[in-house]
């Protein structure tokens, strides 16, 4: 079974932490695509802030199905 992670900006994903979730602060685009390029290869569910998807663009979704890419799921604003 695979972990989960979340992406985004402190304020919006930090408090996942205390649900064992793994963090990765990023508080603008480049660290976004950074922590998405870097996610470990455990991480089968993303937890992404609407910001962060808007700065991973079709880096996250691809132009085709890609079963390698974790199951995303996008927070609300």
């Amino acid at each position: 079974m695979g972990t989960v992670a979340a992406i985004g900006a402190r304020t919006s994903v930090g408090g996942l932490a205390l649900a064992g979730v793994e963090v990765l602060v990023a508080e603008d685009p480049d660290a976004v695509r950074r922590a998405w390029r870097e996610l470990p290869t455990a991480v089968s569910l993303v937890i992404l802030t609407a910001s962060a998807v808007e700065a991973l663009g079709t880096e996250a979704t691809g132009p085709e199905p890609d079963q390698a890419r974790p199951l995303m799921v996008v927070m609300p604003r």
